[in-house]
């Protein structure tokens, strides 16, 4: 008996241009950047005072106030995207065996905000332990998951995967194993982060990874162009209902795309910084392709890592080159963070999602603020500047890599 196939059949979205999947999707169509100046800290004196925030976001509007303090944000908004999809797949209202249905999800860091603030209080209290006793419980990557396995009683696998900005990809690729081996018949998995704090800024600030851009941030994140200078923080969350494609069928759920395929690799080369020649890069497309069975000609659209900084976006760029020869110059390709910023952990599920939609709907986002060409960059690919366009898509292809050298790949087909 073979593997199970597995069918998106839901999703659900709060990101720095929309706070639900439709007004995500639509603002992506329409090029709308989502960099603004920074609310949710005093940006003085740091060298970056623009991010991707999350706008008008309340949580009261979702949970109450006592709920409300036992949460990160991460959490918050990880709860909300996972809502939506779990109402947008219909799961709440068919009869279905929960003891099969997993969460599994990814945040490359946690709980921050949280972490954060404690260790300020403590260090200002002159040293008197007074933490609160949810510090831990709204701190540990790990929490989101648990929260709406209790809000759902779904009671099938349930974790985190961490691999900094590939985590919530690598969540998506585990789901689908999971899937196909018979583990589970629904996983609700995706990602958040909410890392847009003085800490977080701060850090990637002292590794000069951020755009300093702080005259025009909606222009800021330009990836594949000849003048970006880093990217752009963002912040939100994500979340795909993966589903076995007979489950999915006998209770008449609605299926969007198939995930064929899910590849892995490691540059295995730097801390920080990809392979010059886009090793892992090259690697994790060609075993994604593997896992799917399918030939590279297959491929019509890929949605890039692409963070708008000056190594990386050269390096990817170079592997498509390398690895689909001809027919990379056939491939529509986009960079969605050009829009959201990089959301980190929750970069993943986020491109996933729009990549599944491109499938379902005909439309590549486009890559907004590209003004130059870059030399170093192959010139004949088709980068989707600053314009949605109108193609049949059947396979989907989306790019996450994250500190550490880790790369994760995910593949839709249309069904």
């Amino acid at each position: 008996m073979g593997l199970k196939r597995v069918v998106v059949t839901g999703f659900g979205a709060v990101t720095p241009v929309g706070n639900n999947a439709e007004e995500y999707w639509d603002n992506l169509v329409k090029g709308q950047s989502g960099a603004a100046p920074i609310t949710l800290f005093d940006t003085t004196y740091f060298k970056t005072k623009f991010a991707c925030e999350v706008k008008n976001f309340d949580p009261l509007n979702f949970f109450d106030k006592k709920e409300t303090k036992k949460m990160d944000r991460n959490t918050q908004l990880g709860r909300v995207a996972a809502r939506e999809a779990v109402e947008h797949a219909n799961l709440t209202s068919v009869s279905i065996d929960k003891r099969r249905v997993g969460v599994i999800w990814g945040s490359g860091i946690g709980g921050l905000e949280t972490f954060e603030t404690e260790v300020l209080d403590f260090a200002s209290s002159k040293g008197i332990p007074r933490f609160n006793p949810f510090f831990i419980p709204k701190m540990i990557a790990d929490i989101t998951p648990g929260h709406i396995s209790i809000e759902y009683g779904f009671h099938g696998p349930n974790y985190t995967t961490v691999s900094a900005c590939a985590s919530s990809a690598n969540a998506i690729i585990d789901s689908k194993m999971l899937i196909q081996l018979g583990k589970a018949d629904v996983i609700v998995c995706g990602g958040s982060e909410a890392a847009v704090t003085a800490s977080g800024v701060g850090g990637f600030n002292a590794m000069m990874a951020l755009s300093t851009r702080n005259d025009d941030p909606k222009t800021a994140s330009r990836p594949f162009d000849r003048d970006r200078d880093g990217f752009v923080l963002g912040e939100g969350a994500g979340c795909l209902i993966l589903e076995e494609y007979e489950h999915a069928v006998k209770r008449g759920a609605a299926i969007y795309a198939e995930l064929k395929g899910g590849g892995m690799s490691a540059d295995a080369h730097h801390m920080t910084a990809p392979h010059p020649e886009g090793l892992g890069a090259y690697m994790v497309m060609h075993n994604c392709l593997e896992d799917a069975g399918l030939p590279l000609e297959s491929v019509d659209h890929i949605n890039m890592h692409g963070t708008s900084t000056p190594l990386g976006d050269v390096a990817e760029s170079h592997a498509i080159s390398k690895l689909f020869g001809e027919h990379a110059c056939k491939i529509q390709i986009n960079s969605t963070k050009s829009m959201t910023g990089h959301l980190l952990g929750a970069a993943g599920v986020i491109e996933a999602i729009s990549a599944v939609n491109s499938i379902y709907r005909g439309i590549v986002p486009p890559t907004i603020n590209h003004f130059h060409d870059d030399e170093k960059i192959n010139s004949k690919l088709d980068f989707t500047f600053n314009k949605a366009v109108k193609r049949e898509i059947k396979v989907a292809m989306s790019n996450t890599f994250g500190f550490g050298g880790h790369n994760a790949c995910v593949l839709f087909q249309k069904i």
